[in-house]
């Protein structure tokens, strides 16, 4: 018997409309199923419902969840949660919010095993070590929030492997880490369910981290399985035409290619379909798609793909041949958008920004790199005028740039725009998407009314978001829609150098394709960016030149393509090896680790 089976899993809406579609599968003690797909295609549905939960408003209406012999769908209330508190451990996507910050680590790593604290602590100790944190009391005692964002995802990980369930769930549990913290919680993922014989949900819209942590592959898509398989069979001999797209979605590090996005976008949860919920977007699709909906049949690398086309999909489909594109060459002697010398910064005692200086030409794009804490977001505050605490010399089209924001005239805020990593934090809930964009323009123009809106509509469109949507509050777009709202609101002030800080961390690789292929297209109208990241393969797609940021200081500098091809300090170097990669040209030589 499997450790987990699920079948015909369930999920509706109160209105009736269905947000997770008959999912079945099964695994083995020790083996880890990669959850894959778009936003709102029912991936974190699924991975609550496997605890028996739902959120308000939906309900599970069918199927099985067996974990170690238990029926958690057929437990009444008290049982089920005896159940999980023995069986299943959830990690969450945001551990800062799952930890209790009133409790010490050491209480909230206790609290939900059966026995005596004292009888639990050695095995916390040492569930601690195994994840890579300190077991002594000191840590014990410490709060959430005196740990960074990679120690709190491990106290998580603690949590939910300290009790040793049959199986653990990870929703999104590396979104927003650094490319070297994510490569260590996934190595500590799998050789914990390796050792232990833990099986595991592994739920996450990154391919790379889907084919680095999961023996098994499940695509999801408008709350159905699409495909499913070993990671060879799909991320290497994919069989869909969603997983083909959403492949082609990805970046490389190793090659300055474009980003295929897949047109149009992702239908609501619970809309309805005669046939394939794929359909619409389908370079394959043909009448009878729309007719009625496929089944899952068995692909001939030995998966299974809901699709009536699979042989003509596999013969006609290949890696779509790119051409690497151009990158800016700023010409010497030409005067710098921005110039930055001998940038310090600090908070309060603690010095986190050493002689940092760099140049932006026109139409360039400069991308900063480094891990969590190497002091990426404190220098692009600096640049933007939001840190007190510096010291060092701007210059802006070759004049003198104030370092603080309360200084700077408004002809140079407007022409210095900022786009945050979080959207939903930086656009007002209370305004609706018309006007967040019109209030830049009535603060730095004057411009109101019908030509407010007009000029709105322009920006929009220009970051492809449509008029219809105007109306609408931050709450009800998409991640990716909300990222452009902000982009758009950049854009309206018409800046000369735009700083993106993370805008694309968190996002799909459809919507990251679209996002990034925007910003090139913006570059080429000859406006200049800083594109602050952790992602290289981003940096690779984008980026003219890059300067590698760690604790502080800038250990390797110079054109994109010589840093990435052939990087001279070890610190870029291992950042380069803890980069995940998807090679769909070669099974044999994949980097798919084995």
């Amino acid at each position: 018997m499997k450790a987990v089976e699920v079948t015909g899993l369930t999920v509706a809406l109160d209105d009736g409309s269905v947000i997770a579609d008959d999912v079945s599968f099964g695994l083995e003690s020790g083996q880890v199923m990669g959850l894959v797909g778009e936003s709102g295609s029912g991936k974190s549905t699924v991975a609550l419902a496997l605890l028996g939960f739902a959120k308000k408003g939906a309900n599970i209406t069918g199927g099985k969840v067996v974990v170690g012999g238990v029926d958690l769908l057929a437990l009444a209330p008290n049982d089920l949660r005896e159940a999980r508190k023995k069986l299943i451990g959830f990690v969450p996507q945001d551990p800062a919010t799952a930890l209790n910050p009133a409790m010490r680590i050491g209480t909230q790593l206790t609290e939900g095993m059966v026995g005596a604290t004292k009888e639990n602590l050695p095995r916390i100790r040492q569930v601690l070590e195994t994840v890579g944190l300190p077991s002594d009391d000191a840590f014990l005692r410490r709060h959430p929030q005196e740990l960074s964002g990679g120690q709190q995802q491990r106290v998580a990980i603690a949590m939910a492997v300290a009790k040793g369930p049959e199986l653990i769930v990870f929703d999104e549990p590396t979104t927003g880490l650094d490319v070297s913290t994510q490569a260590r919680v996934l190595e500590m993922v799998a050789r914990l369910c390796a050792d232990r014989g833990m099986a595991a949900v592994f739920v996450s819209h990154d391919l790379a981290v889907v084919g680095a942590v999961g023996d098994l592959v499940t695509v999801m898509y408008a709350g159905q399985v699409l495909e499913t398989g070993s990671r060879e069979e799909v991320l290497l001999s994919a069989a869909h035409p969603y997983s083909i797209a959403l492949l082609e979605s990805v970046p490389s590090t190793r090659q300055r290619l474009p980003l295929v996005s897949i047109p149009g976008r992702a239908p609501a949860p619970g809309a309805e379909f005669d046939g394939c919920v794929f359909a619409d977007r389908c370079a394959f699709a043909e009448d009878r798609c729309r007719d009625s909906a496929p089944p899952l049949v068995a692909t001939p690398s030995g998966g299974a793909a809901r699709c009536v086309r699979v042989e003509h999909v596999r013969q006609n489909q290949t890696v779509l041949v790119k051409e690497p594109l151009r990158r800016v060459e700023g010409a010497q002697g030409d005067a710098s958008v921005l110039s930055v010398r001998d940038l310090n910064a600090s908070y309060g005692r603690t010095q986190v920004l050493f002689g940092m200086s760099f140049d932006v030409a026109p139409g360039e794009c400069l991308a900063v790199v480094g891990e969590s804490g190497s002091g990426k977001t404190t220098m692009s505050r600096c640049l933007i005028g939001l840190h007190e605490d510096q010291s060092g010399t701007f210059e802006m089209d070759g004049k003198p740039l104030p370092p603080l924001l309360r200084d700077r005239t408004k002809a140079v805020k407007q022409q210095m725009q900022y786009v945050f990593q979080n959207p939903y934090g930086s656009l007002n809930p209370r305004e609706t998407v018309a006007t967040a964009v019109m209030v830049p323009l009535k603060h730095f123009y004057g411009v109101r009314g019908k030509a407010a809106r007009a000029k709105a509509r322009e920006a929009l469109e220009r970051v492809e978001i449509p008029w219809r949507l105007a109306d609408r509050y931050p709450a009800e777009l998409s991640g990716g829609q909300r990222q452009r709202v902000a982009i758009a609101r950049a854009l309206a002030c018409d800046p000369t150098l735009l700083i993106c800080d993370e805008v694309t961390s968190g996002l799909d690789v459809s919507v990251q394709a679209s996002v990034v292929e925007l910003l090139r297209t913006l570059q080429d109208d000859g406006l200049s960016m800083i594109f602050i990241t952790h992602n290289l393969a981003v940096v690779r797609s984008i980026g003219d030149r890059v300067v590698v940021l760690s604790q502080g200081h800038v250990v390797e500098s110079g054109a994109v393509e010589s840093v990435l091809t052939e990087p001279q300090h070890p610190y870029t170097r291992a950042l380069l090896a803890d980069t995940l990669e998807v090679d769909r040209t070669d099974p044999e030589t994949s980097d798919l680790p084995g």
